[in-house]
Formats: C-alpha cells, structure tokens, sequence
C-alpha cells in the first residue's frame, strides 16, 4: 500500500514538474519572440528614421554644361567619364573628443572640447559596401568661430579640430562640426552624427573582447603604464586601448598622422570583431549603444542605430574600402597644419559618391 502511494506521489511530482518546464519553455519562447519583434519594431522605425535624414542634395562639384540629348541636372564629367551622384548613400559624421567624462554641456562658448579624431562612414546600400574616410584633424578648413558667450564672429581658415569646441559640447557643437566637414567636401550631405568622448574607449574595446592589433609605432608611457612597441602583437585591454588610439607625442613633428593610423586601424579592427560577434549575438549593437549612451552625443537614435547595424552584417568592408585625405602638413605658427590636395579631394568624392552613368542611360 506505502509502495503504490509512493509510486502515485513519484508521478504526481513528475507531472508537476513537466508541467513547470513546460510553463518555463513556453517563457522563454515567448521572451524570445518578444526580442526578435522588438528588434524588427525598432529595425523598421529606424530604416524610416533614416530615410527621411538622407534626402539632401548632391555635393555641389564643378558641374559640366550640355546640350546632350537626355542629360540630367547634376551630372558631371570628369575625366571623359560621366557621374551621377549615389542618392540612396547614407554617410555620417563620426568624432572622437578630447575628453574623458560622460557628456555635459560645455561652460561656456568655447569650451567644447576638439574632435581628435573624425570619420566620415559611408554605407552604400547599391554594391553593399561600407566606406571609412578618415578626416585629418589638422585640415585646414572654413570654420565658424564663435567668441565665449555664443557670439557668432565670422568664418576663418582654422583646424578643422577646432570646430567642436565653439559651441556647448552637445548638438550645437555636432551640428556645426557637420557643417563644416560637409563644406569641406564641397557640401556633401550628411545623414547623421555621433561625438563619443574618449572615456568610452576602454568599454568599447573590451565589449567586443579586447582589439587585436600589430602595434604600428611605440607607444610608451611609463606614467600610465604604458609599453606597447612596434610590430607587438597584441590584444588591446581597455586602458591600452584608451591611450593607443589618443596617445601621441607633441614633441614629434606629424605625430598627430601617426596616431591617425592608429585610429585607422583600431576602428577597422573594432568593425571587424563587432561584426563577427553580431553573428552569434544580434543584440551587440544595442549593448554597444546602451554602453556608450552616456559618454555620446548622437542624432542617431536607438531605433536608427539598430537599423543600421542590421544593415551593416550584410555590407562588405575591408581595408580597400579605407581612405585617408592627401595633403601636406606645414608647421605654422604654433600648431600643425594640414593642407588638402583639393585634386585628390575630388577624385575621392567621386570614387566614394558617384557612379558612372552609362551610355545606355542618356537619353
């Protein structure tokens, strides 16, 4: 009698339990499903979000006059060849600034902080490819200089750098940087922009598991703990990360190319490793985003952003897809000065911006 009571307890417990991880499974799917809906909810705001940032016009090149039966208004020739500008390209404006807190308005009009580093990332949605342009920060372009209480003084020939910091140290400042490097590639139309003070380096770096790279000069600083050689092979902990890509020597004439070529490499290298973990884990963009919220000033919201990084896994991107600006640097009166192969400025806009037209297209 206890051996069949026993027994009927025994089956009582396992239907119980069965029951409980049924409940548990049917949870869990549900959770699952509710994730890969919200992902699809904010992956669909965000392509409408950002479809309605990229109408703009083209950038304003040299445009050619003819009288060519079925020639279109902004069109231009160059070099024998005809172009038309990528209208569904989707270009932003990346900065990283001079400073290690979380963002906050700046105190004043001129306290803004410098953009140390800028890129311009091209997706371009006809080829599937992904651009990075790196933007000299010593370029010398048309600035907006404002005096400390926002009063607007007049455009100058400054550094590039230089534009972030007149402004509050938020939008204001992001807008106006836009401007100026969308002026600087003769009014090329920017889909959006993101200023990430450089505190946020180090969780950045170890979010995708620490950024493998060949160290491309000495990056010695015994007060920082820091003694990374040339030709070292390395996998970046945050703090090496944080002074490999913002270190540079002041008292090295050019210092601040080579460490635009650390910069270089970090972000491609960053790509690379994001995009591969994206693979078995869709919600790193979000992570990311989450991780570095408070450290970024961005027009690109939550919605835009997972939109994008979905886009993303399905782009191409490898090093022939990374350009870096011609120029010279010149020593001028107390800092740096890089000036722009307008020839090459040029030739890069239509090799990133344009297509070539077809003779079956015209007529």
């Amino acid at each position: 009698m206890n051996k069949q009571k026993s027994t009927e307890e025994t089956k009582k417990q396992q239907k119980t339990w069965i029951k409980i991880i049924k409940i548990v499974g049917i949870v869990l799917i549900c959770l699952i499903l509710f994730a890969l809906i919200a992902f699809g909810v904010l992956r669909a705001l965000g392509k409408s979000g950002i479809r309605k940032t990229t109408v703009g016009e083209a950038p304003i090149l040299e445009s050619t006059e003819s009288t060519e039966e079925g020639w279109q208004d902004g069109w231009i020739r160059y070099n024998g060849q005809i172009y038309a500008y990528n209208e569904d390209i989707m270009t932003f404006l990346v900065m990283g600034i001079d400073n290690d807190d979380v963002v906050k308005k700046a105190k004043d009009g001129l306290s803004g902080g410098q953009a140390d580093a800028m890129f311009l990332a091209v997706m371009n949605p006809h080829d599937k490819s992904v651009s990075i342009i790196a933007v000299n920060r010593n370029a010398m372009a048309l600035v907006d200089v404002y005096d400390e209480d926002g009063v607007y003084m007049g455009q100058y020939t400054k550094q590039i750098t230089l534009q972030h910091g007149y402004g509050d140290g938020m939008e204001l400042s992001c807008e106006r940087s836009v401007a100026a490097v969308s002026r600087l590639f003769y009014n090329l139309p920017i889909s959006g922009y993101a200023a990430i003070n450089m505190g946020a380096i180090p969780a950045l770096n170890d979010a995708v598991g620490g950024v493998q790279v060949t160290v491309l000069d000495d990056v010695i600083y015994p007060e920082y703990d820091m003694d990374l050689h040339q030709g070292d092979e390395v996998t970046l902990t945050g703090h090496q990360a944080y002074w490999y890509v913002r270190g540079r020597n002041e008292n090295v004439f050019n210092s601040s190319s080579l460490r635009l070529e650390r910069q270089k490499q970090f972000l491609t290298t960053f790509i690379v490793q994001a995009k591969n973990k994206a693979v078995t884990n869709p919600s790193i963009a979000v992570d990311l985003y989450n991780t570095i919220s408070k450290y970024m000033v961005t027009d690109i919201d939550i919605t835009k952003f997972t939109y994008l990084a979905s886009e993303a896994l399905g782009y191409n991107f490898d090093i022939n897809h990374l350009y870096t600006m011609q120029g010279e640097t010149l020593m001028g009166d107390k800092y740096e000065e890089f000036y722009v192969d307008d020839d090459a400025l040029y030739q890069l806009i239509i090799d990133v911006f344009y297509e070539p037209v077809e003779s079956e297209d015209i007529k």
